[in-house]
């Protein structure tokens, strides 16, 4: 594997994103051998630690998420980090931290390249991007920046962010980054629709009755009530990983599986998305809030949570687009916390053929990526004893052996950064076409908020949410596959 040269600069390298998912997946790139004599990492945050307990910070990370390991091997990577306390909104710390970078490309001849990595609060995103800009901490070979979620609260936002980062950055150099597109099963999506003839013929609006996705958790918003009440579910899930996987399914067939291709295939799809009127809303998309019970809390008892709050813990709602293989083909999607389980799946509809047994029940494609990884179809046999039919299942799953060998989604998207390879991230276009449709969508329930005309369902803990999403379809004939 080639060996990269450069300087990584990570603001919030004290924070947990960096802890638990940074440093483990920049080690096992480090033993991989992306990385290893030409590299350094600067963790910048405001608290005061030194070079010296910053390693002894990323030691502890690998020890965390590593059975075993070889103390050398640590002791060497280890020893290209390096520790800048850094106030974002300080523009003589930039000045610093760029003497630093400059000096530790010199130091590991990192070839001026830079990578630059915002794993902190989104309100500061605009900040660093501007001081990147204004302060020349750019190096004078590739300069690649690395953006966590949320980008933007709405296509304001979102478009100002735009205007701040593309200021220092390219478009091709902007990496977007959602750790769902890391999964294993996320990644099968586009090898099983496109290189398997049963389903590459199959995958079209004749064949198709609908498409479902769910994003179910198990937990409430515990001690992040603080932060859900900015966002609520259609926001923090909707707007990026149900529609990233949305994307993939419904996507024309690319010309190669260039990553450029590939996001020409999704901005096709996207610029035929439907964006759904208030009557449209009203009708097929529901948005509710937990309840609480003998042991658990209403979401409008947590912490840091008004009690008067509007905002949705679970949001149900239909897509469409007008051009694709699966054009006009409902795809409904939900997600929500203190669901009775994790799950994280998708379903295919297909249609009833015309069969010899008179009715007989819809063969479905189940994907599920986690907390599991299979793909599961489930079709119509005989039955062994007596008349009539019975469904089995055909699935593909992995072995625990082959289990231990999928990489965490870091440092899958990690490797893609170091190679510029930005098929599994978001570029603008898309992710502006994203932003429309949840737009319309807060637009029409704050609308509802203002005349106190708010529909919030409550759900009750540890089931399937509420009720009312049983109601969001086109057809009575359907209905949620995943109960």
């Amino acid at each position: 594997m080639k060996n990269i040269p450069v300087v990584m600069v990570i603001f919030g390298g004290s924070g947990d994103l960096a802890h638990r998912k940074l440093y483990p997946a920049l080690y096992n790139l480090y033993e991989q051998g992306l990385i290893h004599d030409n590299f350094a990492v600067i963790g910048t945050a405001r608290r005061p630690w030194s070079h010296e307990y910053l390693r002894s910070q990323v030691s502890d990370a690998i020890h965390e998420t590593h059975d075993k390991v070889d103390e050398n091997e640590v002791k060497n990577f280890t020893s290209h980090f390096y520790y800048q306390s850094h106030d974002v909104t300080n523009v003589e710390h930039y000045e610093t931290l760029k003497k630093l970078a400059q000096d530790l490309d010199e130091h590991y001849n990192a070839q001026g390249n830079r990578l630059f990595y915002m794993a902190m609060a989104p309100r500061f995103f605009g900040t660093i991007a501007t001081h990147i800009n204004d302060q020349h901490l750019t190096g004078n070979g590739f300069n690649r920046i690395v953006v966590e979620k949320p980008f933007g609260r709405d296509l304001a936002s979102a478009e100002e962010l735009n205007k701040q980062i593309t200021a220092s950055f390219k478009e091709d150099d902007i990496f977007r980054i959602d750790h769902y597109l890391g999964k294993e099963m996320i990644q099968n999506i586009i090898p099983l629709r496109f290189s398997n003839w049963i389903f590459k013929n199959s995958w079209n609006k004749e064949n198709i009755k609908n498409i479902q996705v769910t994003l179910a958790e198990r937990l409430g918003v515990e001690a992040r009530g603080g932060y859900y009440e900015t966002s609520g579910a259609l926001r923090d899930m909707v707007q990026n990983h149900i529609f990233q996987v949305i994307t993939l399914l419904a996507m024309p067939e690319p010309e190669s599986l260039k990553d450029n291709d590939i996001h020409k295939a999704k901005q096709e799809l996207l610029d035929s998305l439907i964006i759904p009127n208030e009557e449209e809303i009203k009708k097929h998309f529901v948005r509710g809030q937990y309840a609480g019970s003998d042991t658990t809390f209403a979401y409008k008892k947590e912490p840091n949570v008004d009690e008067n709050s509007t905002t949705e813990t679970f949001a149900a709602g239909l897509v469409k687009f007008k051009k694709g293989p699966v054009a006009d083909v409902p795809i409904y999607f939900r997600t929500g916390k203190e669901f009775k389980e994790k799950k994280n799946r998708i379903d295919i509809v297909f249609k009833n053929c015309h069969s010899l047994y008179g009715q007989v029940k819809h063969d479905v494609l189940t994907i599920e990526f986690d907390p599991t990884s299979s793909i599961t179809l489930t079709i119509n046999g005989k039955k062994i004893t007596g008349e009539g039919l019975r469904q089995e299942n055909l699935t593909y799953a992995f072995s625990k052996e082959e289990m231990a060998q999928v990489p965490d989604g870091y440092e899958r998207l990690l490797h893609d950064v170091f190679v510029n390879d930005s098929t599994n991230f978001t570029h603008w276009g898309e992710l502006k076409r994203y932003w429309q449709f949840i737009d319309a969508i807060e637009d029409a329930w704050q609308k509802e908020n203002e005349k106190g005309q708010a529909n919030i369902a409550q759900y009750p803990p540890y089931r399937m949410g509420p009720k009312e999403a049983n109601n969001i379809f086109e057809s009575p004939t359907e209905h949620w596959i995943y109960e």
